[in-house]
């Protein structure tokens, strides 16, 4: 489970309602049939209408990937790996590799080790693997896509909502506590659109686009270091190579280790 995902929903929600309560706001107001029905459904029939059906299927996987999780190898651990395979390429040969990639679970790094094996030049893994990250970005944004247009509708039917309830509203004009709740409730779907929009939507296409970028930043680096095995580069030189994709701190941190190790 992606627990920040589920902490940021969860303390959206208590925001919310802690903040109503302070206003004197009772959160039953949220309890809003016609809002509910406007928001929801019309951003709904929003995006249904925007996006072609084949990518609306993806929706419920999108959810899974937002609230799980990513099972991804360690950058640190990966660089290690690419150290070891680099000691046996240079000390066996490339052809020993191909016992190794048999075992790898990654399919993507393990076609890569495939193409090396079979003796495919540096720029055509390159140019295959390369290929495969854009179209796998190209998917991954379509996802994002998706959650992004919901939190650009959400807002503005919120303010259809609250035209509707005004609407309702000025035809109470002859009862003032009638035309007080009109109003309240008027607003609570512009409330709702807002919310939905910017504290659900719009945070959980930057989550899949987040995700997206951490999975191509591993991709790279493993092209790097299938190239680097390639060309023959010596294990130290290799993670020094691997290591520019990690955080500074990090980065320090694990080249300190190899020359501890090394010494």
């Amino acid at each position: 489970m992606d627990k920040t995902s589920v902490v940021g929903l969860l303390l959206g929600i208590v925001a919310l309602g802690v903040g109503m309560v302070l206003k004197g706001v009772s959160p039953s107001a949220l309890v809003n049939p016609a809002a509910i029905l406007i928001i929801i459904a019309g951003t709904a029939a929003a995006v249904i209408t925007a996006v072609p059906g084949s990518e609306l299927k993806k929706v419920p996987k999108l959810f899974k990937i937002i609230f799980t999780s990513q099972q991804l190898t360690k950058p640190e651990e990966l660089i290690k790996t690419f150290s070891e395979w680099a000691v046996i390429a240079r000390k066996e040969g490339l052809l020993a590799l191909e016992s190794i990639a048999e075992q790898v679970d990654n399919q993507f790094l393990k076609n890569g080790l495939n193409l090396a094996v079979e003796g495919q030049s540096a720029d055509y893994i390159r140019d295959i693997l390369s290929e495969e990250i854009e179209a796998m970005e190209e998917r991954h944004l379509a996802g994002a896509a998706i959650f992004t247009q919901a939190g650009t509708y959400a807002p503005t039917l919120g303010v259809l909502g609250a035209v509707v309830g005004l609407v309702a509203a000025l035809g109470n004009m002859d009862n003032t506590d009638e035309l007080g709740h009109a109003i309240s409730a008027a607003f609570i779907a512009t409330l709702m659109g807002i919310y939905t929009g910017y504290v659900l939507w719009h945070p959980f296409a930057n989550k899949l686009k987040r995700k997206s970028q951490e999975e191509v930043r591993l991709k790279n680096m493993m092209i790097e270091g299938i190239l680097s095995i390639i060309e023959g580069e010596a294990p130290r030189t290799i993670e020094q190579k691997l290591t520019s994709y990690l955080p500074a701190g990090e980065r320090q941190k694990m080249l300190e280790g190899s020359v501890k190790q090394d010494g």
